[in-house]
């Protein structure tokens, strides 16, 4: 496990006007290979990757077959070495300590060609005490081993048994033996990434001199007394005190809204010492609590630590603290086997939304701010309330978190954070290893199984329930939950779908026929591919590439016969393209891809969203859908809903609509027609509007009001139901080839809703649809550009590709049944009125046939 809130460091000295001292090393390094034919200046944080490209020694790692071209990088040793002056009188202070917050990976550390010490965990904090060999004037070197030698010599060693998997299927062109090295598990790479195996020291350095003490860390953690009824707050605080003598003091704790102010005597005793401290919030004052996104507000309140030690010294540590409880509620449940699986915030029961987080680029000197903070706010702005991040990437950095806080976004990881509502020791570990994945001996069985509690069990569950008692732990990610821990941690079906979460992948049935889909108590993986825009795969791609069947497209897509399956699940219900322009019939499969990836998870998200209040024949309670994946880690065919760099595909401006805090589904059972209201929201009051539209007309044929309903919080209930031929007989003229369903909600004739729609039977068989005449008129409002949409015919998929201009738009990829629509584009750089009418292409189904 990572140690916690590695940000939060704070020094203590000699006096208060001289406080310790702290050298930050970041910055300018030089950078050379193991032999020493190649030097060159690189930058801290970093890597040997980003140092050769900045440097014009190589091109941009992502452009076509680079990731092959350039394996010699990470299968060399490279050296990262920096001289540096002390700017202040070493002489002066006790102790003196070099730190790496992160060091990537396996590296021997010598300062003035002294070996101070060794890494091999890209994900922990290393620190070094080098009070006796610092100097004025020195030298500071790291001596990297190739992560791919390294992984492999390790594996070599390990004779007692194998460690499934050696190496990743072939499709991902990726290194072997990832599972021996403590790294970013898909930078050897995965079924959606590159193999960039990196080396390089990827967070801040700095010497750090102190006398009397020296703070490691703060920490606290809120937790509600039931029994009291009231707040306490857990703080505890690391201490390396050099003091030959104790040191009494005291710590003043001050919670100034919440009329808190509590003074603890301390004394600092020689050695490491941790002080913790409970402070209770008086129960007569009115604590607001954090809410995730949708269901109340982000409160958090400014708290200050002061420690005030005798001869002057004086420590002040200033944060926010944000009160919630998380519950993970497994229960029996009324006319079902099994048990419940859901949250619990703040006592009111979530349905958690959203997606799986992998790392936003191969390059982690690449996640800037700006990219982390577009990417977070397009996960609140498709109405998605959580984040699972997944394990085979990196701990993100505090900023990702602190991030998901003031989004209420929740997710895993560092305990002062209420964002994070669960913690998961593994993903996909347990089905791994009871389904068999890897066709293992199975006399070796019972060694994997009792290595498997031993990591997951014995060490990580107990040290992480040791730190954090505020929330809930699973060993592992699908689990069956209580059901593992009664059959040893290690149920015999772990995705029993009376249980716990499951996954699920399947890309040969149908997508459009809900009954595939598990009814589940909660969905934390599932979905379908799509490539990315052409104007993203553009950037790293020439023109001999720009065909579906090229060599770029193969070596692209990393999942076995991912782009077969693509055009299998489009070729159900669309007509695939076929132009005499090769470049033309590239984009139009592109388009195609996303509709079919937008169409399939939001027919699944649906179910999972109306299964939510009913069991069906045992099954249902669903309290979560966490569609795979929400972003991209290079520019290729994914799972994604974001492109590389953050652009929305479609799937993401669907989730906006499917995600809604209100929404009506609508689906098809037995020849019936049903419409569920979904609500995240307090009760109202609604009416549901059915249209029924000819493709080949802009007027709707008929429409059906229901009476007002009572929609109540956090329910799904049945608003319609009415026989297809039925519908269409009172609608006259209409048959399921002619004609499609749209649907809303409203209250007092203003739309609750945006308006979703039912397909009567495939596109493909669609009668009277013609090609729409598209065209749009820009004008610009402040920073927003407004498009005002005309169209000769029902369009349905319509898409608005402004090509590279960053930015998105307030809907898209919509069922035009109107003749006049208006979007808005939202620009996340400034562009103008002409760039935007030079870029845009609109493209409807029509169009690609």
């Amino acid at each position: 496990m990572r140690p916690y809130l590695l940000l939060l460091l704070a020094l203590c000295g000699a006096d208060p006007t001289a406080a310790a001292r702290s050298l930050s090393l970041r910055g300018s390094w030089r950078i050379r290979n193991g032999n020493g034919s190649l030097e060159l200046p690189g930058e801290v944080p970093g890597c040997v990757h980003t140092a050769l490209f900045q440097r014009n020694l190589i091109q941009d790692p992502y452009y076509r077959f680079n990731d092959l071209n350039y394996r010699w990088i990470s299968l060399d040793n490279w050296t990262y070495s920096k001289e540096f002056q002390i700017p202040f009188d070493i002489s002066q202070w006790q102790k003196v300590i070099l730190i790496f917050e992160g060091v990537d990976a396996v590296s021997k550390v010598l300062l003035n060609n002294v070996l101070i010490g060794k890494t091999n965990n890209m994900f922990r904090k290393y620190s070094f005490d080098v009070t006796h060999v610092v100097k004025a004037l020195n030298s500071l070197e790291l001596r990297f081993q190739s992560p791919v030698l390294y992984a492999a010599q390790q594996s070599r060693a390990h004779i007692r048994y194998e460690v499934p998997p050696d190496c990743p299927p072939s499709v991902q062109k990726g290194e072997c033996h990832v599972n021996f090295i403590r790294k970013e598990q898909c930078s050897f790479s995965w079924d959606w990434g590159p193999a960039f195996p990196t080396q390089g020291i990827w967070k801040d350095v700095s010497i750090k001199a102190y006398n009397i003490c020296h703070l490691n860390y703060f920490t606290f953690s809120p937790k509600y007394d039931n029994y009291a009824q009231q707040w306490n707050l857990k703080i505890e605080s690391s201490f390396d005190v050099v003091s030959s003598k104790p040191v009494p003091g005291q710590v003043i704790i001050e919670i100034p809204k919440l009329q808190t102010q509590r003074t603890y005597s301390v004394e600092f005793r020689p050695g490491k010492r941790i002080i913790k401290l409970v402070v209770k919030i008086n129960k007569k004052i009115t604590v607001e609590t954090w809410w995730p996104h949708g269901h109340g507000n982000q409160t958090g309140y400014n708290m200050t630590a002061l420690f005030k030690l005798n001869g002057g010294l004086t420590i002040k540590k200033s944060a926010k603290v944000f009160f919630r409880t998380v519950e993970l509620i497994q229960e029996p449940i009324e006319g079902s086997p099994g048990l419940s699986f859901y949250f619990k915030i703040n006592g009111f029961p979530i349905f958690l939304k959203g997606s799986n987080w992998i790392p936003a680029d191969s390059f982690q000197d690449r996640v800037t701010s700006d990219l982390l903070s577009l990417l977070l706010h397009s996960v609140v702005d498709a109405n998605m309330n959580t984040l699972r991040v997944w394990g085979g990437g990196v701990y993100e950095q505090d900023e990702f978190y602190e991030l998901c806080d003031e989004l209420g976004i929740m997710i895993r990881r560092l305990k002062s954070h209420p964002s994070i509502i669960i913690w998961g020791g593994n993903n996909e570990n347990e089905a791994a290893l009871m389904m068999n994945w890897y066709n293992v001996d199975f006399t070796y069985l019972p060694t994997y199984m009792k290595d498997y509690v031993k990591l997951y069990v014995e060490n990580i569950r107990e040290l992480v329930l040791e730190a954090d008692t505020t929330r809930p732990f699973i060993t592992s990610s699908p689990t069956n939950g209580v059901k593992s821990i009664e059959e040893g941690w290690l149920s015999a079906d772990p995705y029993n779908n009376n249980f716990g979460d499951v996954h699920f992948y399947d890309y040969t049935s149908d997508c459009w026929d809900w009954n595939i889909f598990p009814k589940a108590r909660f969905a934390s993986e599932y979905g379908y591919q799509s490539w990315p825009s052409f104007s993203t795969l553009e950037k790293v791609s020439s023109e001999v590439d720009w065909s579906y069947n090229s060599n770029f497209s193969s070596h692209r897509q990393h999942h076995e016969n991912g782009n077969r399956e693509m055009l299998f699940q489009a070729g159900l219900h669309f007509k695939l393209p076929h132009s005499t322009d090769p470049l033309r019939e590239f984009k139009d499969t592109i388009y195609l891809t996303q509709v079919m990836q937008a169409q399939c998870v939001k027919t699944e998200t649906e179910f999972y969203r109306r299964s939510r209040s009913e069991i069906v024949d045992g099954k249902g309670h669903t309290m979560g859908a966490l569609y795979w994946q929400l972003n991209d880690i290079w520019p290729a065919p994914s799972w994604a809903s974001l492109e590389y760099g953050g652009k929305w595909k479609m799937l993401h401006y669907f989730a906006r609509h499917f995600f809604a805090p209100l929404w009506p589904v609508g689906f098809e059972d037995k020849g019936v027609f049903f419409v569920y209201g979904v609500s995240d929201l307090h009760s109202n009051r609604v009416m549901l509007t059915v249209r029924v539209h000819r493709w080949s007309s802009l007027e709707p044929v008929c429409s059906h009001r229901t009476p007002n309903f009572v929609m109540r919080a956090g329910k799904a209930v049945l608003l319609y139901q009415e026989p297809v031929s039925e519908m269409l007989q009172r609608c006259g003229h209409c048959t399921r080839q002619s004609c499609v369903v749209s649907f809303y909600l409203s209250t007092n004739s203003k739309p609750l809703s945006s308006t979703n729609y039912h397909f009567l039977s495939s596109p493909k068989e669609a009668e009277g649809l013609q090609k729409a005449d598209i065209t749009a008129i820009i004008s610009q409002h402040k920073d927003t550009f407004v498009f005002d949409l005309e169209t000769s015919a029902v369009a349905p998929f319509v898409w608005l590709d402004v090509g590279s201009i960053p930015g998105r738009f307030s809907d898209n990829g919509f069922l035009m049944t109107e003749k006049t629509r208006t979007v808005f584009f939202y620009p996340w750089r400034p562009t103008s009125k002409s760039e935007l009418e030079q870029s845009l292409h609109v493209t409807s189904l029509a169009d690609i046939y």
